[in-house]
């Protein structure tokens, strides 16, 4: 396992992260506690020492197991949690984005982690109530007071990131470091906009579902798995996504490697900011992902796995890159001048 600092800042983090939303059956289809435990101590012997859990998963018991399975060793991992997302139903303030559930959320986390600070504390996603003022403001008093080390955003439009990014560097204030979105050969509508965006902030990108919720496994290509987390309507489970998954199964089968080592590995190959979110139901899920650091894809497959699975990118890149458009913008001299 190889480590990569988190954004601008000096955190050093592990090239993959331990996703711990399968932590707890309180929604009835996550790991008990002894197999949760195993995940994470082979996660943690493998070199792994980024952690991302949230207050809204498995009704917290995703946060006791981590401070449980933590416990004295807690300076040497970076625990990273979210706010936002529902706790308490009987009144208005009990979700969202505002200073009055950030606060709320960060304490009762801490208390279930067993621990005075986290090392990055996310919005799980944008309320598009709350002003970006106010949750800065909230979180930079939370870095001041020493409970949050570093800010992150997850699930947010590129604008509203952009804007809060720019108030933070104008005011002086912390900016945030990392973004967490869903991305994988399924899902690379990100690279329109937020992966841009993040290159040009120098911000870290965790991913979220990166096997496209089970489905770059193959186990789908003959049909829907009883158990699984795929329906017949689910939008994933489509004519053109199977087909990347035919393509990812047989590149493992050439290369004697499984398909989510795979499909890990094209992610991992997309940019350097990025870090796969790995999480396991099962032990041998999890050490089979930890497999995909030990090697990577030639140019060849990549290029396979890119042609099938690529994307229109819209208005404006498109427009932009267009020959041209370029033409007129630089009036031949394009070619002819060095990018940074």
């Amino acid at each position: 396992m190889r480590y990569k600092l988190f954004g601008k800042s000096g955190l050093k983090v592990s090239e993959l992260c331990l996703g711990a939303m399968t932590f707890g059956e309180d929604w009835g289809t996550g790991a008990d506690y002894n197999t949760s435990k195993q995940i994470f101590e082979s996660f943690a012997e493998a070199g792994g020492n980024f952690i991302d859990t949230a207050n809204f998963y498995t009704n917290g018991t995703s946060e006791k197991y981590l401070g449980d399975f933590v416990g004295a060793e807690r300076d040497k991992f970076v625990l990273a949690s979210k706010y936002t997302l529902i706790e308490d139903s009987s009144h208005p303030n009990g979700t969202g984005n505002s200073r009055r559930n950030m606060m709320r959320t960060v304490e009762a986390s801490l208390k279930r982690m067993n621990t005075d600070y986290m090392d990055v504390l996310w919005v799980h996603m944008w309320d598009g109530t709350t002003s970006v003022d106010e949750i800065l403001r909230a979180m930079n008093d939370l870095i001041s007071q020493g409970k949050v080390g570093y800010i992150g955003i997850s699930d947010t439009p590129a604008w509203v990131v952009s804007q809060a990014n720019t108030m933070a560097i104008l005011r002086g204030w912390e900016e945030f470091v990392g973004l967490q979105v869903e991305y994988s050969l399924i899902a690379r509508d990100v690279e329109r906009e937020l992966i841009p965006m993040a290159d040009h902030f120098g911000m870290s990108v965790t991913t979220w579902s990166p096997l496209g919720a089970g489905l770059l496994s193959g186990k789908y290509n003959k049909g829907i798995v009883e158990g699984g987390r795929l329906s017949e309507k689910s939008v994933k489970y489509s004519p053109k996504n199977l087909r990347i998954a035919e393509t990812v199964v047989s590149i493992a089968q050439k290369l004697g490697k499984s398909p989510t080592q795979v499909a890990l590995n094209w992610l991992r190959a997309q940019n350097k900011r990025i870090i796969p979110i790995v999480g396991a139901r099962k032990l041998e899920q999890v050490k089979d992902n930890l497999k995909c650091v030990d090697w990577n894809l030639e140019q060849l497959d990549l290029d396979l796995l890119d042609g099938e699975s690529a994307i229109d990118l819209g208005f404006p890149t498109k427009f932009l890159n267009d020959d041209t458009a370029k033409k007129y913008s630089f009036g031949g001299w394009y070619d002819k001048i060095d990018k940074r």
